[in-house]
């Protein structure tokens, strides 16, 4: 990514999407040209100079100090995605890897906890949202990533690209826009991934919603949520998701399908693990 062009547009993106209502700020008369708050609306609601806080937008500032990222996230209403997305834009920017990446490999611990969660849908994703290991019950549930070649185990592919997915995910709109939005969010924890690049490249020529859903500049961490799939066997499934980073290795997450007891999903997923 470049990063000045990625300054600029998020913080635009986010100063447009606050109205002067909601950031508390009193009718001034004037007429706005553009939806959301100006730029010196932002910078004395941060508490810094009109000028300070252009250079910032512009990518002509170095390294902010944490105190004057908080006060950004503050005055542009952030949420805690959003907030980590901030700071790392504008981190101290850091030299580009020589060589590839090493492959990333679940640890043996991880990959039995995984093993003894039979009776629900996990699986561990990576960066790039690479499908490094998954449940039987979770390659019923969505799709076989083991059948597939290495390089093609990702969550975002089988979102965005697999006509199936369309077809099982029941707020697939919905679904893969957050999809996308996660990506964005890694960009900018890795801005030198060159198989990020490489993915988002794929993504914008082969998805025709890719492209609109990146350009809005949202970001989303996993935490939890719900998720419903059509199953051909058993019909529609609903799931709340629990989603955890493992100690020792922020690069991957666990991904957890649980189920109500006694509920119609619970029940199906019994007789698809028989």
């Amino acid at each position: 990514m470049d990063r000045s062009s990625e300054i600029a547009a998020f913080l635009r993106s986010r100063r447009a999407g606050l109205t002067p209502d909601r950031a508390g700020l009193p009718a001034d008369g004037r007429t706005r040209r553009v939806p959301g708050l100006r730029r010196d609306e932002v910078a004395r609601l941060a508490g810094v100079s009109t000028e300070y806080y252009t250079r910032l937008e512009q990518g002509r500032v170095g390294s902010p100090s944490p105190g004057v990222v908080e006060a950004l996230a503050r005055a542009l209403q952030l949420d805690p995605s959003e907030h980590e997305h901030l700071t790392n834009l504008l981190a101290r920017p850091t030299a580009a890897r020589r060589g590839p990446a090493p492959q990333q490999r679940v640890r043996p611990g991880l990959y039995l906890q995984l093993q003894t969660l039979d009776h629900v849908p996990a699986f561990v994703l990576g960066r790039r949202a690479d499908v490094l290991a998954s449940n039987r019950l979770a390659r019923e549930i969505l799709t076989d990533f083991d059948a597939l070649p290495a390089p093609r185990r990702n969550l975002a592919r089988y979102y965005l690209l697999d006509p199936e997915a369309r077809e099982r995910v029941v707020d697939w709109e919905q679904v893969a826009a957050e999809t996308v939005a996660t990506l964005r969010l890694e960009a900018g924890r890795h801005p030198h991934d060159r198989r990020l690049a490489d993915l988002v490249g794929e993504l914008i020529l082969t998805s025709p919603e890719f492209s609109t859903w990146w350009n809005d500049h949202r970001v989303l961490g996993r935490t939890h949520g719900s998720k419903s799939y059509r199953h051909p066997l058993v019909g529609e499934l609903q799931f709340s998701y629990e989603s955890f980073r493992p100690l020792g290795d922020p690069d991957q997450t666990l991904c957890v399908y649980n189920a109500e007891p006694d509920s119609p999903t619970a029940h199906a997923l019994r007789l698809l693990s028989a």
